[in-house]
């Protein structure tokens, strides 16, 4: 039989995902031991030895975090970190004996990488401190030195395929197992599908018919995988796949290599080349008017190379990592580790929110949701004799056993009986009983287990006061009352009683006859209350949300009823396994609920919704979400989650809660929407500036600004700007997701940048005529005032842009901002009068300019307004 099993789904995805072990489901056991060349009594060391070396260890292979020298290098990895190095290199070999220039430039870049490199850094460090660090050791059958055969503790790693495996209740499956022998044993596999109830699984009998490809492996009975644990019962299984040949192993396999590109990435690539395009496209249009104009070529060059700097957006990768390190510290403040600075803008743009079900919109804990009598009405009398059943039962209490218990009113009168004998749980009979007794020496037999086998046990019904034989037709009417119960999501146990004359022989299974079927207990993982407060706050902001789960379509659809979710179209996996990506396009578009999914499935689905133009949010704690947290443009996870899931999350959440997701879309927003008034605001600028700077080319016998006085202009702007991060972002604009919008920036620059060379062009005017600025020896005073032109109106640009609203009228800017602009805006008026002026060239500037100056700013703020109000009407949007 091969042993190459892969699913459709895996096929699908485009990634054969072995389930090794699947094939084996069903082999005669001694046929399967032959064939792993191992035997009842165990493996010898050298052929564990030999295993080891041609397998390796029993581990799965995880991410490690890179060595803090690589972050570092990664943080450089930014277009316009890369361009404004080349060009401190260009002006550091073509002019060697001014350094003011690569200084400015190196300060810019050193800050920005040291901020991105320090933040992630240490989230990384964060993230690796909430891993477990526990050594677990699993229990096997192996032969001595001697050739006889012992059972040992042995540590996970070193067990190796053939190994001879004992479970018992409790343990973690050490590896893919394959059961050999198995009693009583259930097994919780919520790790891998998120289901809450553990599984029944067994050892297969002889005959049984071969799996086949259509068969889901989690589906297998006799079959337990690496991850999963034991929740009672024992067995005895043999290993077939270690590491990374197990199930567990090929989910991390699926996921090697680079990440995708997020919507942050993408949409900062997009802005980025935009920006570079325009300036490697302007930069030489500029050179070669002021060289023809002035005839020096090295002039014209270095002053082309100043304006270079003054187009690029140096500070682009400062205030993005500032924007985003602001934000992952402020979420860090609600118990929120984050990984990666990108997530932060990529939690704001998210519009599709995919998450699991138990523990996210549950309580992850079963309760008694119900407890009625064969019509359906709530009964008393079921609760009672379910809590008998399960208060005097010595085998390992279930957790639904656990829940019936949680009624504690009721063992006041459980102490008036005393136990006189249990019939234990089996397989076969898929029920258990109890005897007990009161002071009257009757005995009470209590049977408590699945419908249909009560059913068949029982011989009458009690409803209310009357006791009447159980026909045919009553069994349908109760199997139906129960599988409605099913339907909404509901497990379902019949609870039963036989009375008797007291007697010394024990009981059996032949004493569970007859019965009287009295009501039963319906069972539930109930949603949080917080959930639907949740979902309807994201949906308030433009989130949808969609559930993604391994658990039964029944249960889920009962949880997204109750959690405000539409639950008209539900799927589940074997129906999306089937579908090419254009059919499971159309089909993701409209459904919500997503079932019995694996992690592969899960995957497909992010990546259809992200085909689809959505920025894709998945929240999820098993070894099954991690694919899809992988795939994701934001991946959360919690710090109760498997190792593999918060290795592949980017965002890690100290607390499962989903308002902590509102508050992080909310903090992803106003980061994204500081991010943008600084693209924005240098887009135009820079597009006004070289407007400005061509036409001053085209007629001045001189520089319009030297390149040093250009670099000083940058900067101080530049500063001014350093406060954005710390604004506020109006109630309007946190509405709905917020994307990256390569276009809009273009079209953006094109309507608001010529409005600021209009008033440059005026003053550029003014100083030629009004103040005689006209030949080279008056030089100086026209590039001073055109020097503090320029930034006062650049700096008041910060104002006029951050809002769609009127600026200082209807929304003001934060105190930091209002303070750092105000400060370079004095700065700015000063240096002129300065001997720093007078080292670059300036000189000071008659009182009459600053009246020209101050009916010059307010001109351009309201015509900038109005352009605004143009702006929104045409394209309803601003930032």
């Amino acid at each position: 039989m091969s042993k190459n099993f892969s699913t459709s789904a895996a096929r699908a995805a485009g990634k054969a995902v072995p389930v090794i072990v699947a094939a084996q489901a069903f082999s005669d056991n001694l046929a399967l031991l032959a064939e792993l060349d191992s035997s009842s009594k165990g493996l010898d060391a050298e052929q564990i030895e030999t295993r080891l070396q041609r397998d390796g260890v029993n581990e799965v292979a995880h991410e490690k975090p890179p060595h803090w020298s690589m972050q570092l290098l990664h943080a450089f990895k930014n277009p316009f970190i890369i361009v404004l190095l080349v060009l401190a290199g260009v002006q550091l070999f073509t002019d060697k004996g001014d350094l003011t220039g690569p200084i400015i430039i190196g300060v810019m870049v050193g800050i920005s990488v040291l901020l991105s490199f320090t933040q992630e850094y240490r989230s990384t460090r964060a993230a690796e401190n909430l891993k477990a660090m526990v050594r677990n050791t699993a229990t096997v059958t192996r032969r001595a030195s001697d050739g006889h055969s012992e059972q040992i503790e042995v540590p996970v790693v070193e067990l190796v395929a053939g190994d001879i495996v004992h479970l018992g209740a409790g343990d973690m499956v050490p590896a893919d197992l394959r059961l050999l022998s198995a009693k009583d044993l259930f097994i919780s596999q919520a790790i891998l599908t998120g289901e809450s109830l553990p599984v029944e699984k067994s050892a297969p009998l002889r005959g049984a018919v071969p799996t086949s490809d259509h068969v889901a492996p989690l589906d297998l009975p006799t079959v337990c995988y690496m991850g999963t644990n034991v929740v009672s019962g024992t067995a005895t299984a043999v290993a077939v796949a270690t590491g990374s040949q197990s199930y567990l192993g090929s989910i991390a396999h699926s996921m090697s290599g680079q990440r995708v590109q997020t919507s942050f990435d993408r949409g900062v690539n997009s802005v980025s080349w935009l920006l570079i395009r325009f300036m490697l496209v302007m930069v030489p249009v500029v050179i070669a008017i002021n060289w023809i104009d002035k005839g020096s070529f090295l002039q014209a060059f270095l002053f082309g190379l100043s304006v270079a700097v003054g187009l690029t957006p140096e500070m682009l990768p400062l205030i993005v990592t500032a924007n985003l390190s602001k934000g992952a510290l402020a979420m860090s403040r609600r118990k929120v580790v984050v990984k990666r600075l990108n997530a932060i803008q990529n939690f704001g743009a998210m519009d599709v929110l995919c998450t699991d079900k138990t523990g996210t919109l549950t309580l992850d804990k079963i309760v008694l949701e119900r407890h009625l009598d064969l019509d359906g009405e709530e009964s008393d009398e079921a609760l009672e004799y379910g809590y008998l059943n399960s208060r005097f039962q010595t085998g390992l209490k279930n957790l639904m056993d656990k829940a019936v218990l949680e009624h504690r009113d009721l063992e006041a009168a459980a102490q008036r009986y005393r136990v006189i004998d249990e019939i234990p749980f089996d397989f076969q009979r898929r029920r258990m009983s109890v005897v007990v007794a009161r002071g009257d020496g009757e005995h009470l037999l209590i049977c408590k287990g699945a419908v249909e086998e009560m059913l068949a046990i029982c011989a009458f019904a009690k409803t209310g006061d009357v006791t009447e034989p159980l026909t045919d037709e009553r069994r349908r009417e109760i199997k139906a009352m129960t599988h409605k119960l099913n339907e909404d999501g509901l497990r379902v146990l019949v609870v039963a009683v036989r009375r008797g004359s007291a007697h010394e022989r024990p009981y059996g299974v032949a004493d569970e006859s007859d019965l009287v079927a009295v009501g039963c207990l319906a069972f539930l993982d109930p949603p949080k209350d917080s959930a639907a407060t949740a979902i309807r706050a994201l949906n308030a902001h433009g989130v949808e949300v969609k559930v993604i789960t391994g658990d039964n379509e029944a249960v889920t659809r009962k949880i997204c009823r109750e959690v405000g979710l539409d639950v008209t179209h539900s799927v589940e996996g074997r129906e999306i396994e089937v579908l090419d990506d254009a059919a499971l396009d159309t089909l993701v578009a409209r459904v919500t609920v997503f079932a019995k999914m694996s992690p592969l499935q899960k995957a497909r689905v992010v990546r259809s919704l992200q085909r689809l133009g959505h920025t894709v949010g998945f929240l999820g704690d098993g070894i099954n979400d991690a694919p899809a947290l992988h795939d994701a443009d934001v991946g959360i996870s919690v710090d109760t989650a498997t190792d593999i899931a918060k290795e592949s999350a980017d965002i890690i959440l100290l607390e499962k809660n989903l308002m902590v997701l509102e508050e992080g879309v909310l903090e992803g927003r106003i980061t994204f929407g500081n991010i943008m008034k600084y693209i924005k605001m240098t887009a135009s600028s820079n597009f006004g500036n070289v407007f400005s700077v061509l036409v001053a080319s085209a007629f001045l016998p001189f520089l319009p600004m030297l390149p040093l006085q250009i670099l000083v202009q940058n900067l101080l702007y530049d500063i001014s700007q350093l406060s954005i991060p710390f604004d506020r972002m109006d109630e309007e604009y946190l509405s709905k997701p917020r994307k990256w919008d390569a276009g809009d920036i273009g079209r953006f620059m094109v309507w608001i940048g010529p409005v600021s060379s209009i008033f440059d062009i005026t003053t550029f005017w003014l100083l030629w005529h009004y103040f005689g600025a006209n030949s080279p020896a008056h030089q100086s005073l026209f590039q001073s005032g055109w020097f503090i032109e320029g930034l006062l109106s650049q700096t008041l640009i910060v104002h006029m842009i951050r809002t769609r609203k009127i600026p200082f009228v209807q929304s003001i800017a934060a105190a930091p901002v209002l303070g750092l602009t105000i400060a370079i805006i004095v700065l700015g008026m000063l240096i002129p009068f300065s001997a720093i002026g007078a080292k670059i060239g300036m000189v000071p500037l008659p009182p009459m300019y600053f009246a020209w100056l101050a009916l010059t700013l307010v001109s351009y703020s309201v015509l900038t307004q109005l352009m605004k109000v143009i702006y929104i009407r045409r394209y309803k949007r601003w930032l």
